[in-house]
């Protein structure tokens, strides 16, 4: 029998807002797809329209049951995500020298988008029965760590490295949320600062070129350097108010690289300036303290971690893609939520959105 609270307690500000970024994210898609020599991409336009819809009716979907049957069902996404990426590694689709997509018929779908969110459900499920007021102690953190391990491994074997170390930024949030040990704290920091200078020595050359071009782009700006330059020639002519609505020069001339994925906020920024690209902020960060707010008022542990997972999961990706395109963090080809192109981001995205507000819908079971 439909519960009268559920309509009561929704989340209309959320809704609200994540109507008003879509919508923002459709503006400058129009605009960066548009307006470049490329004709080819006016048809992305078109595809991101659907996949927003098909994302708007993914959130409403999960609105339809309770968020408590993700812990049961916890075990189960995670193997079937693991199993996406195994198929990936061999009947994946190659784009760009990377093996990323699965093929299903008309559709590609990126599994690691998938992967994201189902290593949150599975260590909340854990968490939430294992956490202490004293902390984790190492023990304790060996499972969870084997749970983000197998997803990261196989990530970086497409190769996708941001994508494989979202995954661990995401794990390693999550866990200093729910509490570590301090003994156990001072372990992990002292291993960390002799396994991180050596993973150099692992990393393929096009990942050592970025992280050299990250700290001095000039040193190629033909080359590995160009993309970050040319966002940043981008971001600064806009100025205060931008050059206006599809006028963006950068932009209009295909100077940008990749500017309907990875570096659409600098078309946004030349386009519409510091007072466009603060109102962008503005609404990521509200959308950060409402799903914040939604963890505060749940009353579940398991509610709790979740709702707090899929809030960073959106606020490192806003924090590392922006500080990309500024010039501020390596290129690693991570999307601007609800902005990039792309339909597996959409679909995740949304998936997080829709979660959060069902367990907004439901706290008043446990007050």
């Amino acid at each position: 029998m439909f519960d009268r609270r559920l309509v009561q307690y929704y989340n209309w500000s959320l809704l609200g807002i994540i109507l008003l970024l879509g919508l923002i994210g459709l503006i400058t898609l129009f605009s960066a797809v548009t307006t470049g020599k490329d004709a080819s991409q006016q048809t992305l336009y078109a595809k991101q329209l659907i996949w927003y819809c098909s994302g708007l009716t993914v959130m409403v979907a999960l609105f339809l049951f309770d968020y408590k049957l993700l812990d049961r069902w916890a075990s189960l996404i995670y193997v079937v995500c693991i199993i996406l990426l195994i198929l990936v590694l061999f009947f994946g689709k190659y784009v760009a020298g990377s093996k990323r997509w699965l093929v299903i018929g008309p559709i590609s779908i990126q599994p690691s988008e998938l992967v994201k969110i189902a290593v949150v459900i599975i260590l909340a499920r854990y968490y939430s029965k294992w956490a202490c007021t004293k902390g984790l102690t190492l023990r304790e953190l060996i499972y969870p760590s084997i749970l983000t391990l197998i997803p990261f491994a196989l990530i970086v074997r497409q190769p996708d490295l941001g994508t494989a170390m979202l995954v661990l930024l995401l794990a390693a949030s999550i866990t200093i949320f729910v509490k570590i040990e301090k003994k156990s704290l001072c372990f992990i920091f002292a291993v960390s600062m002799i396994v991180v200078p050596m993973v150099w020595l692992f990393l393929k050359e096009y990942q050592q070129q970025r992280i050299l071009t990250f700290l001095n782009p000039e040193r190629d700006p033909l080359g590995a350097g160009y993309h970050i330059i040319q966002s940043k020639i981008a971001i600064g002519s806009g100025m205060i108010f931008g050059k206006g609505f599809l006028k963006g020069t950068q932009n209009v001339l295909s100077f940008l690289p990749e500017q309907h994925t990875d570096f659409v906020f600098s078309v946004m920024a030349e386009e519409w300036g510091f007072v466009g690209s603060f109102v962008l902020l503005g609404l990521f960060m509200a959308l950060i303290l409402q799903g914040l707010s939604v963890a505060y008022n749940c009353r579940d542990p398991f509610g709790v971690i979740l709702s707090t997972g899929l809030t960073m999961m959106i606020f490192w990706q806003v924090i590392i893609n922006i500080g990309m395109v500024m010039g501020l963090l390596p290129v690693v080809g991570i999307p601007l939520p609800f902005i990039s192109y792309g339909g597996s981001s959409i679909i995740a995205t949304m998936i997080c959105v829709g979660i959060l507000m069902n367990i907004s819908m439901r706290r008043f079971m446990f007050e």
